[in-house]
C-alpha cells in the first residue's frame, strides 16, 4: 500500500510558502512541536522576518518597490529594534529656534518643526536637518495670511506634511445676533497656496447646530479622514444649562467629498471634564470624555456606530490624547519620500492619555479596542474587566513630558519630585511590544509586576500591570536657567526641545517667554 505524502515530504521552498499563509501564532506553535520545522524555521529568514514584524507590533507595507534581500531587511529590523535600547543621549545635533516660535501650539511631525501662534495668527513650518530623499517644506505664514476670508477668525490650524497638507478651521460673524458665526474648513497644500490636489474641494461644510457658538475647536486627521471637534461657548460655570456644555465631532474623508453625515454631539456630565478623540486606522475612532467610546467610521455616509463603550475608573481633567504620528501615511506620487518596508500596526499600537496637566500618563494597549469578543456596544464594560491588564497608569507630583512612537513611550520623569522649582527630569525609554518584552537580550529592565498608584478618592488606590521594557537614559536635564520644554520621537529620531530663561546674570522666573530656545536631535 503506498503511504500518502506528508507535508515534511514537501520541497523546502513550498514549505516556506504554505507556514506563510499561518498567523505568527500558528507558526511557532508548529515549530514548538516538530523539530524540523523548528529546522525549517530556523533557516527561512522570510518566516523570521514574519515572526519579527509580529512581535514589534509592525505591519509590512505594501507596493513597494524594495530590491533588499529578506535576510537583510530581519537584520536591520532587529538591529533597529536594539538600537533604541542603546543610542546615546550625550550625541545629537542642535537646531536653533525663532524667536517667534509659539509656546503653546508646537509639534514635530514627519521630520518637521510646526508651529502656530494664535494670539498673532502666524505659522511656520520647517525641515529639521532634512535628509536629501525626504520631501522638505518650508513656509512662514504672516498674521493675517492664513485666511483670506475678511473678519475672520483662525480657530486652529493642522499640517500633515506626510500628505502636504494644511487645514485652517475659522469662523466668520453672520446672522442677526452678534453672537451668531459660522464656521469653515480650508484645506490647501502646505508648499504653496492652491488647492491640496487630493482635496475634493477648497473648503469643508459643517452641519451646523441652531445656537451653537463655537469657543474651542480642535483639527485632527489620519490619511483620507480629518475631524473638528469643538465644544460649545458657555456661560459662567454655576449659570451653565445643559445645552452650553455640548461638544460636536464631525468627521470627513476630505479626499473624496465636502460634505459629511459623519457627526456626533453629546453633553459633558461633569462641569470638569473635557473631550478628545484619536483615530485608530482609518476604520476606528475613540471619544474620550468622563469613559472612552469606540466608533467605527467605516460608512462616512452615516453617524459613526457605537462599537463599545469602556469605563474608566475616574475622570480625568485637562485630558489630551498624544498623536499617533508614526502609522504610515499615503504619499502623493509626485513626491519623493523615502520608502518604509513596514509600518505601526493601529491593532496592536499604545493609545497616551494625558490628564491634569500631563501628571497623569494612561497607557493603554489598542488590542482592546479590536479584540471585542461580542461586546454589545451599548453596554458598558466596567474597567476591571478590561483595563487593568492592558494599561499602565504613571502618577507624577509635576508636569511631565510624554510621547508615544508605535509600541515605544519616552517620557520625562522628575527626579526629586519633592522639589517643584528648578525640577530636573531624566528620560525613561519603555517598549511595550511582546517581543521586547520576551526577548530582550540583555538590555533595559523587564517590568511585569503589577504597579499601583492613589487615586483622589480617600484610601482609594488603582493597579495596572501591561508589561514593558525599561531603559533609564543616562542624562538628566533641567537647571536653574533651562529646562526640558518638550520631547517626540519618530522611528528614526529623538527631538528634545530646550528653553533658556536666563536673562543677563539673572534668571527670569516670571517671564512668559524664554529667552531662547533649541532642539537638540538625536539619530537611533
Amino acid at each position: 500500500m503506498k503511504a500518502k505524502a506528508g507535508f515534511l515530504s514537501l520541497a523546502e521552498e513550498l514549505q516556506f510558502y504554505i507556514l506563510s499563509f499561518l498567523t505568527c501564532r500558528d507558526i511557532l506553535r508548529c515549530t514548538s512541536v516538530c523539530k524540523a520545522l523548528r529546522q525549517t524555521y530556523t533557516s527561512s529568514s522570510e518566516l523570521q522576518y514574519i515572526i519579527e514584524l509580529s512581535g514589534q507590533r509592525l505591519l509590512p507595507v505594501s507596493n513597494v518597490v524594495d530590491h533588499t534581500s529578506i535576510s537583510k531587511r530581519l537584520q536591520l529590523l532587529r538591529d533597529k529594534a536594539h538600537a533604541w535600547f542603546k543610542f546615546n543621549l550625550h550625541s545629537f545635533e542642535t537646531v536653533s529656534l525663532p524667536e517667534e516660535l509659539s509656546s503653546v501650539h508646537t509639534f514635530v511631525a514627519d521630520g518637521h518643526l510646526c508651529s502656530w501662534e494664535a494670539d498673532e495668527d502666524s505659522a511656520m513650518i520647517f525641515p529639521i536637518l532634512p535628509k536629501p530623499s525626504r520631501r522638505q517644506v518650508k513656509r512662514d505664514w504672516s498674521p493675517g495670511t492664513l485666511c483670506s476670508v475678511p473678519h475672520a477668525t483662525n480657530l486652529d490650524v493642522f499640517m500633515d506634511p506626510a500628505q502636504n497638507l494644511l487645514a485652517v478651521v475659522y469662523a466668520v460673524p453672520g446672522g442677526p445676533l452678534q453672537s451668531d458665526e459660522t464656521v469653515y474648513i480650508d484645506l490647501r497644500a502646505l508648499d504653496g497656496d492652491s488647492v491640496h490636489p487630493q482635496a475634493a474641494g477648497r473648503t469643508l461644510i459643517l452641519s451646523e447646530l441652531l445656537g451653537f457658538n463655537t469657543n474651542y475647536a480642535k483639527l485632527k486627521g489620519f490619511e483620507k479622514n480629518i475631524a473638528l471637534l469643538r465644544r460649545q461657548r458657555g456661560t459662567p460655570v454655576a449659570l451653565r444649562p445643559s445645552s452650553d456644555r455640548m461638544w460636536q465631532l464631525q468627521i470627513w474623508d476630505w479626499q473624496n467629498s465636502t460634505a459629511s453625515n459623519c457627526v456626533l454631539s453629546d453633553t459633558f456630565l461633569d462641569l470638569h471634564n473635557e473631550v478628545d478623540i484619536s483615530f485608530l486606522g482609518n476604520n476606528r475612532l475613540i471619544v474620550v470624555t468622563d469613559n472612552l467610546k469606540l466608533y467605527s467610521i467605516e460608512d462616512m455616509s452615516q453617524t459613526p456606530q457605537l462599537l463599545a463603550y469602556f469605563l474608566l475608573p475616574f475622570t480625568l481633567p485637562n485630558l489630551e490624547c498624544l498623536p499617533m504620528d508614526d502609522i504610515q501615511h499615503s504619499s502623493e506620487p509626485q513626491m519623493q519620500v523615502p520608502q518604509t518596508m513596514y509600518t505601526s500596526d493601529p491593532k496592536n499600537r499604545l493609545l497616551c492619555i494625558t490628564s491634569s496637566s500631563r501628571t497623569q500618563v494612561f497607557i493603554i494597549s489598542t488590542r482592546i479596542f479590536f479584540d471585542l469578543d461580542g461586546m454589545a456596544g451599548a453596554t458598558p464594560i466596567p474597567w476591571k474587566c478590561w483595563g487593568p491588564s492592558n494599561t499602565r497608569i504613571f502618577r507624577h507630583a509635576d508636569p511631565c513630558s510624554v510621547q508615544v512612537s508605535g509600541n515605544r513611550v519616552l517620557q520625562a520623569f522628575p527626579v526629586h519630585e519633592q522639589y517643584p522649582i528648578h525640577t530636573e527630569y531624566i528620560l525613561h525609554l519603555m517598549d511595550f511590544s511582546p517581543l521586547a518584552v520576551a526577548n530582550r537580550r540583555g538590555l533595559g529592565r523587564v517590568v511585569k509586576e503589577p504597579s499601583t498608584i492613589a487615586t483622589d478618592a480617600p484610601r482609594e488606590s488603582l493597579t495596572t500591570s501591561l508589561p514593558y521594557v525599561e531603559v533609564v537614559l543616562d542624562r538628566k536635564f533641567g537647571s536653574d536657567v533651562s529646562e526640558l520644554d518638550d520631547i517626540w520621537a519618530d522611528k528614526d529620531r529623538i527631538y528634545l526641545l530646550n528653553a533658556n530663561w536666563e536673562r543677563g546674570d539673572e534668571t527670569c522666573i516670571l517671564c512668559d517667554e524664554p529667552q531662547s530656545r533649541w532642539l537638540e536631535v538625536v539619530e537611533v
